[in-house]
C-alpha cells in the first residue's frame, strides 16, 4: 500500500469549505468537489465550532 503525501489546506480554504457545509451541502458531496476525505471535513467543522480552525503551519 502507497503512502498518500500529508496535505495542507490554509485556513481561508478550510473556512470556505465549512460555510459550504453550512450552506447545505453534505460532506459526501464537498469531500468528492475538493479532494479531501469525509472525515477531514468533519473534523473542520468540528475545529470551527470550538474556534480552533487553523491553517497549513500553525501551531495548534
Amino acid at each position: 500500500m502507497r503512502k498518500i503525501p500529508k496535505q495542507e489546506f490554509t485556513a481561508e480554504f478550510k473556512e470556505q469549505a465549512v460555510r459550504q457545509l453550512r450552506a447545505g451541502k453534505t460532506t459526501g458531496e464537498l469531500a468528492a468537489e475538493l479532494g479531501v476525505s469525509d472525515q477531514t471535513l468533519r473534523n473542520w467543522r468540528k475545529a470551527a465550532e470550538a474556534g480552533k480552525l487553523n491553517g497549513a503551519g500553525a501551531k495548534p
